[in-house]
């Protein structure tokens, strides 16, 4: 099957007759417009008739179009410009409570300067009623900011209404126009506006480009200084390639307009009226009649947008709602529709285009009812037998979170735990009340039990290489505290409707071959029906009471060691957007699927004062657990922890699991850095770990002998990463040479 893309709210592809319209100007055309001589002429005048084209488009006047680099600028430019301009008159704002973030987040910093917003409700439908604008209006009241229509739902907004009302009490009025362009006739001296927002790239133009319209005789306070373009507006030489680019998308979309709307209309309502003909139990959110003709937001009940879209791989679309392991976040707008949080979590956003074809909706909506159909239900799909390759099946494509990614928040935890009674019983050694790796029960003087469980969604795609790890990770934790594995227990979560048992069946044999490697056996287990894959163990092992390596041993003056390198989160994150190279993946793989035994044996021979291993917590977020154990400070030498290939990259470009920006905000109180440790270190040393390495704390003097054993046995990525110091302010301090 083909992709389909249903997701032109987000963004459009550019038309071909605006790529046409670009063309010359990518080299023939490349004059500064601020140029005197025939190049810079050229430029000018392409610009010039690219306003005109945006004028007429809107009904207003040349001189009354600025070029900005987007909707987001533009928002911010009217927001702020206006209001800093009649800061004299007062300090109130109106806006809706479902604006884009490009709006509310600007208004949460104005308020931070001394303005006031009052923020208005919106109904079920997500429509602003007139009379509470009416009631919001101050004597100090400067400006109104009200979408023409919302992005999520498509709900269109009394604008004009709006507008006589700011009008007749003297109030600037704005409105954001972003997803209305194209779809709605937008005419700005009929709705009444001082300024309104435009976005390109929701125009068939391209992205990075964008218009503020802004009445004749509007004051404003510009954002940016430098040179006097835009009418001394906005400085920055002219976008020229864009701005040709948006003027022929707009006399497109203005010529076009009746056409184009009824052709998204007809499109739209056959994909809704085909679904609600064949599935129970969806919801059309947003107004049924007041709604852009291309938006469709349907709530599935009982199935999260997630799940649905991961098994729709070719069709695009948007999901209303994003559930963690520690959360669930359903969008502002539905939260302010007060939609029941059971549709919300299944609420998708499908918007059409002028270049979808009928044919591709009946495909879309035929891929829908099924996938719909078959997450309903609990049959099994296909019988066991030969597996299906990594091309056929990619497990990261199944599940919200990411491995270890998906523990709950550590100060989550901790509130939960700290209601637990405290079990009076000598023969326990270690339990909940410490932050420890494993339980140990004492039997006798000479031997103690050790248990331990673990289980996450997958962390790669490949099943048999998931299990591996997930095996892996579930014995680290018997390793960590010096002990011995005795055997393993499965523990499984399948969505037998959703992937095939040829699929469960070599997450198995991974584990299985892992712990054969680990000298050991699979005794048993349990398994469950579940909506997302999940694979774990309990291992119990056994100990001497007196060899427990606990994380509160750590002693001033020991260094810190780490036995693997750490970035699991951030490259499987990255992995699931299809980024990753093969070779960093099977480092990566390789990796988390080595086992701790051989650094956990090596330890025995050594003088380890502590030790804990590397996984949801991140690096920072388990040394701190045992700085804290061990009352005592941390200092690691951030160049000097080992990093998985790509990590870095992958940090820096925004690519962050939620559990690893979770980690970060817990331990961020408990550390202080130097300035040259930048905020991606910080995000790394955070990173949600799977089956990460063990964190040694040795005297100075056996440290260098005990790292050459480790690199000597093949663990290549161990490092030395700092120091244990007397207690301090803060638990840890990170320091880059």
């Amino acid at each position: 099957m083909e992709r389909i893309y249903l997701d032109f709210n987000a963004t459009t592809p550019i038309h071909p007759e605006v790529a046409e319209a670009m063309k010359p100007y990518l080299v023939e055309y490349f004059g500064n417009p601020s140029s005197q001589h025939w190049y810079g002429n050229q430029s000018k005048i392409a610009i010039e008739r690219a306003r005109q084209q945006i004028a007429t488009f809107l009904n207003c006047k040349q001189d009354e179009i600025i070029f900005t680099s987007g909707g987001t600028e533009s928002n911010n430019m009217a927001l702020k410009g206006l209001t800093m301009a009649n800061r004299n008159k007062g300090n109130h704002i109106i806006t809706s409570s479902i604006e884009h973030p490009a709006i509310l987040e600007v208004c949460k910093y104005l308020e931070k300067t001394g303005f006031t917003i009052s923020y208005l409700p919106v109904d079920e439908y997500g429509l602003i009623h007139i009379d509470d604008v009416r009631n919001a209006i101050q004597p100090d009241t400067i400006l109104i900011s009200v979408m023409h229509a919302n992005n999520e739902v498509g709900t269109i907004q009394p604008i004009k209404e709006i507008g006589e009302l700011a009008q007749s009490n003297n109030i600037l009025f704005h409105s954001d126009a972003a997803q209305s362009a194209g779809k709605l006739e937008i005419n700005v001296e009929d709705l009444g506006v001082d300024a309104l927002s435009l976005a390109g790239h929701k125009v068939y133009a391209p992205k990075g480009i964008g218009v503020l319209y802004l009445k004749r005789g509007t004051q404003i306070e510009k954002l940016m200084h430098g040179a006097d373009h835009e009418r001394n507006l906005r400085a920055g030489t002219e976008n020229v390639l864009e701005i040709i680019g948006l003027g022929k998308a707009c006399e497109l979309a203005g010529n076009n307009l009746n056409t184009h709307v009824q052709y998204l209309s007809e499109i739209t309502e056959s994909l809704y009226n085909t679904l609600k003909k064949e599935l129970k139990n969806i919801h059309l959110l947003g107004h049924m009649e007041l709604r852009l003709p291309n938006t469709l937001n349907i709530g599935f009940k009982g199935i999260e947008a997630n799940i649905i879209l991961s098994e729709l791989s070719n069709i695009a679309a948007s999901a209303g709602a994003a559930c963690h392991a520690d959360q669930v976040d359903i969008s502002h707008v539905l939260k302010a529709m007060k939609v029941p949080e059971e549709l919300a979590m299944g609420a998708i956003r499908f918007s059409t285009g002028v270049m979808n074809t009928k044919e591709e909706i009946n495909i879309a909506a035929s891929e829908i009812i099924k996938t719909i159909k078959k997450l309903q239900s609990n049959e099994e799909q296909e019988a066991p037998g030969k597996p299906p390759s990594a091309d056929e099946i990619k497990l990261t494509h199944f599940t919200h979170g990411l491995g270890c990614a998906c523990k709950m928040q550590p100060q989550v935890l901790e509130q939960v735990l700290k209601s637990f009674p405290v079990i009076n019983d000598k023969n326990i050694l270690v339990d909940l009340q410490t932050n420890d790796d494993a339980v140990v029960y004492k039997i006798n003087d000479e031997q103690a039990i050790m248990g331990t469980v673990d289980f996450f969604t997958p962390i790669v795609d490949d099943p048999y290489s998931f299990g591996a790890i997930a095996a892996a990770n579930a014995l680290s934790d018997i390793y960590a505290m010096g002990g011995d594995p005795l055997f393993a227990m499965n523990i499984v979560g399948f969505p037998t409707n959703r992937l095939p048992i040829a699929v469960l069946q070599e997450i198995l044999k991974g584990a299985n071959d892992k712990v054969m490697e680990a000298g050991i056996g699979i005794l048993g287990g349990h398994t469950v029906e579940d909506t997302e894959p999940k694979f774990g163990m309990v291992v119990t092992g056994i100990i001497h009471p007196e060899k427990i390596l606990r994380n509160s041993g750590a002693i001033s003056g020991d260094l810190l060691i780490l036995t693997k390198a750490i970035g699991t989160g951030i490259l499987s994150t990255a992995t699931k957007k299809g980024l990753v190279s093969e070779s960093s993946i099977r480092t990566a793989t390789q990796s988390m699927a080595t086992l701790n035994k051989t650094a956990a044996d090596l330890a025995k021979k050594f003088p380890i004062n502590a030790c804990t291993d590397i996984t949801g917590f991140g690096l920072l977020g388990h040394l701190l657990e045992m700085a804290k154990a061990s009352k005592v400070h941390a200092q690691v030498q951030v160049e000097n922890v080992p990093l998985l290939p790509d990590a870095f990259d992958f940090a820096s470009s925004g690519i962050i699991p939620g559990g690893t920006k979770s980690n970060l905000e817990y331990v961020s109180p408990s550390i202080s850095y130097d300035d040259n440790v930048g905020k991606t270190d910080l995000i790394l040393l955070s990173d949600a770990q799977t089956s990460g390495g063990l964190l040694f704390t040795i005297p100075e003097d056996s440290s260098v002998d005990f790292l050459k054993n480790l690199i000597a046995s093949g663990l290549e990525s161990s490092r030395i990463i700092g120091k244990v110091h007397k207690p301090r302010e803060k638990y840890i301090s990170l320091k880059r040479s």
